[in-house]
């Protein structure tokens, strides 16, 4: 089994790749999905978001999103503290989950792939990239925020040149076709792949 880190700005589009690779055989597992879960669900996790954020970090049982992300894109010291608490229970969430996957490619996507460690799990680390405006443009079709918004979460993510440094593959997402052939041509290279084949 080949474990391969799936990384990239917001709004370059992880999700289209990820769903591509899943196409095509790969198990996928989304970090920021299972991260929410965990702190809905793990009891140790919710104590600590909320001696964090205060009583205000949830709403009927339920995790504040709002409130949490309204703190944490202007506050860097309180992302910080957040990820310190989250990314070690679903890395240990992941290694349960791949005990129990039986595909030869297991993709980890997550959007702070090396800022929370998670890349030294990783066989092989794939960059998903895409034009600015493009990026923009997508997020404010998903998310209904502002472009002021989405540029203060960019602000907290490492620059694209810094991932595609540490990657094995980059994907340049600009159109479904062209990302459709760099998905296929980067599946059956890694699954041809030795697994010591790593970025040092």
């Amino acid at each position: 089994m080949k474990i391969i880190g799936l990384t990239g700005g917001i709004g370059s589009g992880k999700s289209t790749v990820l769903q591509l690779f899943s196409n095509l055989g790969a198990t996928v597992y989304v970090a920021d999905v299972e991260a929410k879960k965990l702190m809905n669900t793990n009891k140790e996790l919710i104590k600590q978001l909320i001696a964090l954020f205060g009583n205000k970090a949830y709403t009927n049982n339920k995790l504040n999103k709002k409130y949490i992300a309204s703190i944490v894109f202007k506050d860097k010291e309180k992302l910080e503290s957040l990820n310190k608490l989250v990314h070690p229970k679903v890395q240990e969430h992941f290694a349960e989950f791949v005990k129990k996957c039986k595909t030869n490619l297991v993709i980890y996507e997550a959007a702070i792939l090396f800022e929370s460690g998670s890349s030294t799990m990783c066989d092989f680390i794939i960059t998903v990239i895409a034009n600015f405006d493009d990026k923009i443009d997508r997020i404010m079709k998903r998310d209904g925020v502002s472009k002021q918004q989405i540029l203060d979460r960019i602000k907290n993510q490492s620059e694209d040149n810094f991932k595609i440094r540490k990657s094995n593959f980059v994907i340049r997402n600009n159109n479904l076709k062209d990302t459709k052939i760099q998905v296929s041509t980067i599946y059956d290279l890694i699954d041809a792949a030795p697994k010591s084949w790593k970025i040092s």
